[in-house]
Order: C-alpha cells, then structure tokens, then sequence
C-alpha cells in the first residue's frame, strides 16, 4: 500500500513538471514559431518570387503575421436558386469552365413556367386582335404603336437569350463554332438595346399632356401584356446564370436535386481568377499595425522555396469572429480579427482556396534597410 502511494505521489510530480513546461491554454503561435519567417534582405529584391533559404529575420522586421486564404480578385461568387423547392432539370457547366455574364449554369424545372409563358402568350394574341377590330383614334395611334413595338421587342428579347442558351449549349457540346456563340451574344445585346430603345420612346409619348387615355379593349391588351411579362418573370427564375464573368471552382448542383435559396452549400461557385488576392485576419491586437498600401509577403506551404510580395488594398472597418475554417493547429477560431486584403500582381503558382502565411512589412525596416 505504501509502495503504491509513492507511486502515486510520483506520477503526480511528473504530471506537474510537465504542465509547467506546456504552452499556456489558448496561446496564439505565431505563424513564424512553425514556418520560419523570410529574411528581410530577401523582401528587398525586385523579383515576386525568390528562394528563402537565408531564413530567420531580424526583430521587428514584421508588423504582424498571420493565416490567409488565396481568393479571386472578385471574391468567391457563390449562386443559389432564387426560390425554393425548384427540382434541378440540368446542370450545363463544370468546374473550371470560363463562363460569361449571363451564361446559363443550372435550369431547374420549367414545365410549368413555360405553360404558363404560353398561356400569357395566348392571352396577349387574343386581346390583340380584339383591340386590332376596333378603329383607333387618331389621336392613339402613335400610342398604339408604340406600345406594340416595345412589347415586340421585349418578344424578340426572350427569343434571343433562348438562342443564346441552346447555341451555348452546343458550343459546349462541340456542335457549334466560337464564331456562332460570339454571334447569338451580340444578337442578344443587340435585343436588349432596343427593348430600352422602344421603353424609352413609349414613356416619352405617355408623358405628353395630349395623349389620350386607352380604350378599355387597349387597357385589356395591357393587362395580358403585364401578366406575360410577369409569367416570363418566374421563367426566368428556373434558369440559374452567371452573373460575371469568371471561372468555374465548384459545382455542387446535381441532376434531380432540389434547388435551395441557401450559398451553404451553393450551386454553384465561379470566380475572377485572372487575378487573385489573399484574404488574410489579422488579429485585433494588430489593428493599428496595418494599412491600406503597406507591403506584404505571401507563403505557402506548398512552395516553399518561393515567395510572393502583395499589397494591402483594403482594410475592413468591423472587428468579428474568424470565418476562415481551418483545422491547422495556428489557427484559433476563439479570437476577434480584422479582415486584411493583400493583392498579388504575380501570384504564380498559387490556387484559389490554398491556405498561405502573410507577412506584413514594418514601415520601420523599410527606413532602416
């Protein structure tokens, strides 16, 4: 029994050297304890990406260090469906496909949308003809006119993007020519010039003091036409588009799933990446360590022998709770911080979503050096 309290008393002795030789709970490393920090003498160079073997920096060389993640110069764009419930019908795009302002990534279930769409349409052709039996007033004719041209055009409008949708489908496919996407998208600007065009003149001629008011088989044209426009509306809802130019990074939509209002998880996420930055959070102990225009350097773990000078574009005015989701031991999630954004004028061989070290230079070595 003695034997066994000293054993005892010992492993308790062990246990509290221990712990008095353990980093304290909750301890933010630094990013350079675990990945030595560049050399000062190396940020002087004019190159954006050059060896660090020469490692170990001089104190004070760095304002701050933190974690970053690379991102597109427009930020991810994540897309949703706009309503929810809509079943996914077909998913035209892939990752890393360039993509154009307005292309059609994902369509969701149209059947009755597009009844719909007819059903206006029928409508619309039936109170036309009613309003075309009647003998219009001098006076409206030039209103009658031009009502009639702006709802041809707004016609023409949803013909055209239909065609650009097919043809950029078939380009997709190999079926069609880059000459013959190039040309159903200017078909489509083209379209959409003169839909404002003809608005434009329609309003002018209603605001003029002597023009007269509808007849009321001209008033019942309008309706049908408003309630076309409002059927194309919630058609135009089922195709899910690019809303700029980018690059395809992920695509989570499938065939036969249904479509949620929600960016987690989007359907779809696309990106600038003819340049990227990094997103970086800066601890808020460092906020008045940082500054719009200060240089940086970038590392990757990836890359070790390579360094990436930045910028620093902007500087958030909010101090908030981290939202880069990391399981690396650096990175604690239980601290405030500042978002930093460092611009990348060559960023090399560097991906989006990669996680990078982010050195921010002191303006005090800059004037020491």
């Amino acid at each position: 029994m003695r034997t066994r309290n000293k054993n005892l008393l010992l492993l308790a002795v062990l246990m509290l050297g221990t712990a008095s030789t353990a980093p304290e709970f909750g301890q933010k490393f630094r990013a350079d304890e675990l990945h030595p920090a560049p050399s000062g003498a190396a940020v002087q160079g004019a190159a954006s990406q050059r060896s660090s073997a020469q490692d170990s920096p001089a104190q004070g060389s760095w304002d701050a260090v933190t974690l970053g993640r690379v991102e597109p110069r427009s930020g991810e764009i994540k897309i949703a469906a706009p309503l929810p419930g809509g079943r996914i019908a077909d998913v035209l795009v892939k990752a890393n496909e360039e993509v154009f302002a307005g292309e059609l990534l994902v369509r969701l279930d149209d059947d009755e949308a597009l009844a719909r769409v007819a059903e206006a349409d029928a409508q619309v052709a039936l109170h036309k003809r009613a309003r075309n039996d009647q003998s219009a007033p001098a006076a409206s004719a030039d209103r009658r006119k031009a009502e009639d041209a702006a709802a041809d055009a707004e016609r023409a409008l949803a013909d055209a993007r239909w065609a650009l949708d097919k043809t950029t489908a078939d380009w997709r496919a190999g079926s069609a020519s880059k000459t013959d996407l190039d040309a159903a998208r200017s078909a489509l600007s083209r379209a959409q010039d003169r839909v404002r065009e003809r608005q434009d003149a329609l309003a002018k001629l209603k605001a003029l003091a002597d023009t007269p008011l509808p007849t009321r088989l001209e008033g019942e044209l309008n309706v049908a036409q408003a309630e076309w426009r409002v059927a194309q509306a919630a058609l135009e809802k089922t195709q899910i588009r690019a809303p700029a130019d980018g690059v395809v990074l992920r695509v989570d939509a499938k065939k036969g799933e249904l479509g949620m209002p929600s960016v987690q998880p989007a359907l779809v996420i696309i990106g600038d990446v003819s340049a990227l930055r990094v997103r970086a959070e800066v601890n808020e102990q460092d906020l008045g360590r940082i500054r719009a225009g200060q240089s940086a350097l970038v590392r990757a773990a990836a890359f070790r022998g390579r360094e990436f000078d930045g910028k620093v574009s902007s500087v958030a005015r909010l101090v908030a709770p981290s939202r880069i989701n990391s399981g690396d031991p650096r990175k604690f999630n239980d601290i405030d911080v500042l978002e930093v954004i460092v611009d990348l004028p060559d960023f090399g061989p560097l991906v989006v979503g990669e996680q990078v070290d982010v050195y921010f230079k002191s303006e005090h070595s800059d004037a020491t050096q």
